[in-house]
């Protein structure tokens, strides 16, 4: 049994083999990670703006995005609600804001781009202000 290398110690294949797993393992994290991370402008249109002014109807705060409904009405005197797409619930508590910084039946302006799907009313990328032209939320840290 001299060409017995005794390759099925384990020890000895986990160090050859780890090496190599681990880098197979960072670089699907990365894809993975960089496949999650969308661009807005696939879903909106940047270089278009709209501006509405309506009533929240409920505000979503979680993770990966939170999302702002709000009652509009339109032109033609009918109720529309949009739907405004926000960062994530863990930015916007860095920010000062929690679950209760947008409540049901606040009025508040809202200017950002809108959704490419046509019917439909999304904003994303938005400015929020209150009725009498103030930020909506805490005020920046550091003020």
């Amino acid at each position: 049994m001299s060409g017995d290398r005794k390759e099925d110690d384990p020890v000895k294949r986990l160090r050859r083999t780890l090496p190599g797993g681990l880098a197979v393992a960072a670089v699907l994290a990365a894809g993975a990670s960089l496949a999650a991370h969308h661009t807005a402008s696939v879903f909106y249109d940047e270089s278009q703006s709209v501006d509405v002014t309506g009533t929240v109807s409920r505000f979503v705060f979680r993770n990966p995005h939170s999302f702002l409904y709000l009652d509009v009405t339109d032109a033609r005197g009918q109720k529309v609600e949009y739907q405004v797409e926000m960062v994530a619930a863990s930015n916007l508590v860095r920010r000062g804001w929690n679950e209760t910084t947008l409540k049901a039946g606040d009025t508040i302006k809202v200017v950002g781009a809108p959704s490419r799907n046509p019917g439909t009313h999304g904003i994303c990328c938005a400015t929020m202000s209150k009725p009498d032209g103030s930020p909506v939320g805490p005020p920046p840290p550091g003020r």
